[in-house]
């Protein structure tokens, strides 16, 4: 019974979908999957705890249950009308957004998939999903976190695409998932401070080559708004308080409002953190413009289901596929980030 309500929603989301192309308004949504596996062993890979016989007991079933749960939130997380355009991260490999898009009730929506294998140690990687209907993209790349020596860090590269949004204007789009806490903060630093360093490189050779680009940055950046890999190294900021001072080759962090209050987008014991963030250049947040954002625009998703009552630390607490390695079958540790988009007529 349950399905078929959810089949029914569907059908109503899709004809809603179909009707609303012509409003003006995108959304771009950014969800760390918490670990999306197939159940299979990648030699190539750490990946041996997320099969059936490794510590995590990871099972067709288990996985099955993680794609309707991901299409779940991707078909909610903006309203009536799902994202047009998906990034994603903590994916093992294409062949499991082949399966999200074709295995669960996303088979009704015409996405399209950009994708490379990253050399991390683990095989996760970051992706970006799009409705080919709205969103054309004109080129990608995946940039590798290089050093100096020129040596490269087996971790995430930071993906970047380049589309024009529903025949108007053009879109840049950076997806990040900067190296991990795990080792320690202050051991891993350094590597966070370098994918801002490349990342930042990357945009200025953006700003050269074209004029008055539009920026959207998104992703898990393993630090706050406030630490210095996203202020100092990636110089990206507050809004000023006027819109009038808003610089257009400027970045400001969208997710800067978001710090202290009641929900971040992942939870340590009683503390949340703001690590998934939506940065834009200034060029998007003039409404005269074609394409254009309002920073109340950026948000933390927080549909009821993604959440759960934290019954040790207090409050609520994101609802997780594991804990440590007990299944609890939710959908993640993070919470998704979504931001709306609108082009004048």
């Amino acid at each position: 019974m349950k399905n078929k309500i959810f089949l029914v929603c569907v059908s109503l989301l899709f004809a809603s979908f179909t009707f609303s192309q012509n409003t003006g308004a995108f959304s771009i949504l950014f969800y760390n999957t918490e670990n999306l596996f197939d159940v299979k062993d990648d030699p190539e890979t750490l990946d041996e705890e997320f099969t059936p016989e490794g510590e995590r007991h990871w099972t067709y079933k288990r996985l099955n249950k993680k794609l309707i749960n991901l299409s779940k939130v991707i078909l909610n997380a903006s309203g009536w009308t799902p994202p047009q355009i998906i990034a994603l991260c903590e994916i093992e490999n294409r062949q499991l957004l082949e399966r999200l898009l074709n295995d669960t009730p996303l088979r009704a929506f015409p996405y399209k998939i950009i994708h490379k294998e990253s050399p991390d140690t683990r095989g996760i990687d970051v992706a970006l999903i799009y409705d080919e209907k709205t969103f054309y993209p004109l080129t990608y790349t995946y940039f590798p976190l290089k050093t100096t020596k020129d040596s490269v860090p087996k971790t995430r590269e930071i993906l970047y695409v380049s589309g024009i949004l529903n025949e108007s204007d053009t879109l840049h789009i950076f997806v990040n998932h900067w190296p991990s806490r795990y080792s320690g903060l202050l051991e891993s630093q350094p590597q966070r401070n370098l994918a801002a360093k490349v990342l930042h490189q990357q945009i200025k050779i953006l700003q050269k080559k074209y004029r008055n680009p539009k920026i959207v940055l998104v992703g898990d950046f393993n630090d706050q708004p406030t630490d210095e890999s996203v202020v100092d190294y990636l110089k990206a900021g507050k809004l000023p308080s006027s819109v009038d001072s808003v610089e257009p080759a400027k970045l400001y962090n969208l997710s800067f409002s978001w710090i202290g209050k009641e929900l971040g987008t992942l939870k340590y014991q009683s503390q949340w953190s703001v690590f998934d963030q939506i940065i834009v250049s200034g060029t998007l947040l003039n409404n005269e413009d074609k394409l254009f954002t309002q920073p109340e625009w950026a948000r933390i998703v927080q549909l009821p289901f993604l959440l759960e009552q934290d019954e040790r630390y207090g409050g609520l607490k994101p609802y997780r596929t594991y804990y440590g390695f007990r299944y609890h079958g939710g959908f993640s540790d993070h919470l998704p980030v979504v931001l709306k988009l609108q082009i004048n007529p």
